[in-house]
């Protein structure tokens, strides 16, 4: 038996809704009643594996997400910052559109090169690549085999994979669409890492899945 990986991002916000950029907002929010509802539905569909260890950003949304799962399968979170989401420093709570219109230079260079480039006050994609993949290290280290759940944020998961699959992390945005409670699945293979999930809703009611998001 090998290593599997499930990383799981949160579920709705109202930000994930609005599209405005939440990374680790000053007033951390929730999960919205059907966010709640997502997070039980995973719990649902996934508590009849054998689970070795959950690790959870520290962030509201993510530790909301977690806990259904964490309580029916009778394990205790494991925290790390290395999985916060992205900061957006001075764009945080802003939509796109306003912060276009406010920071418009700043906006499109960021946009264009997000893994060398920050948003003012924020964080690069290297940086998120650098501080997740200590986590990553670290359940490779101490879980030879078994499944492990990550949860995590949009940006962070899509980053992370980005660095598990050899793809510019600079290209994340580009590349991985990912949304509020998507699953991706990866098993850490002899010959390295082998995807066999990437951003899967099947655990999700139809009307959950229906749902706008970003």
């Amino acid at each position: 038996m090998t290593l599997k990986i499930y990383f799981l991002r949160h579920g709705q916000t109202a930000y994930s809704i609005t599209g405005g950029y939440c990374g680790t907002i000053e007033n951390d929010p929730g999960l919205t009643p059907e966010g709640i509802l997502m997070a039980e539905a995973f719990a649902k569909a996934y508590c009849d594996l054998p689970w070795k260890a959950a690790f959870v950003s520290p962030l509201h949304r993510t530790i909301q997400t977690a806990t259904p799962f964490c309580e029916t399968v009778g394990l205790e979170m494991q925290l790390r910052d290395g999985l916060r989401e992205v900061s957006y420093g001075c764009w945080e709570g802003l939509h796109p559109t306003i912060v276009n219109q406010e920071f418009h230079d700043e906006y499109v260079y960021w946009l264009t090169n997000p893994a060398w480039t920050a948003p003012p006050n924020g964080e690069r994609a290297i940086d998120i690549a650098r501080r997740s993949s200590s986590v990553i290290q670290e359940i490779q280290e101490r879980y030879s085999d078994g499944n492990v759940l990550i949860v995590s944020h949009k940006a962070t998961i899509r980053i992370m994979i980005c660095c598990l699959l050899g793809i510019d992390v600079g290209r994340y945005r580009d590349r991985l669409a990912m949304p509020v409670a998507a699953v991706s699945i990866v098993e850490m293979a002899a010959k390295g890492p082998r995807f066999h999930v990437i951003g899967d809703r099947s655990h999700l009611s139809e009307y959950l899945r229906s749902l706008p998001c970003t």
